[in-house]
């Protein structure tokens, strides 16, 4: 399954939380042009370090399906990072 949704909350230096949620498939949409471009560079860089592209792509499809229901979280003092893939 494709991520749907990633959840960002970011707490301020006053103790406040900031949350924003950024649905996947409209920034997808948005982004698109910039994915083929990322697509081609890629190709181009499996040719030069003489990997199989078709490795690569499955590598990198693996790695997308695997994302639902991971959490990043970082603290450093005061401020704290929490990222979570639905």
């Amino acid at each position: 399954m494709i991520p749907q949704l990633v959840t960002y909350r970011h707490r301020r230096s006053d103790g406040r939380w900031l949350r924003l949620y950024v649905p996947v498939l409209p920034v997808a949409l948005l982004l698109s042009p910039l994915l083929l471009l990322a697509v081609l560079v890629g190709l181009v860089a499996c040719v030069v370090f003489r990997v199989s592209p078709v490795g690569a792509l499955r590598g990198t499809g693996q790695l997308l399906w695997a994302l639902p229901g991971t959490r990043f979280e970082i603290g450093d003092g005061r401020t704290a990072v929490l990222v979570s893939v639905r």
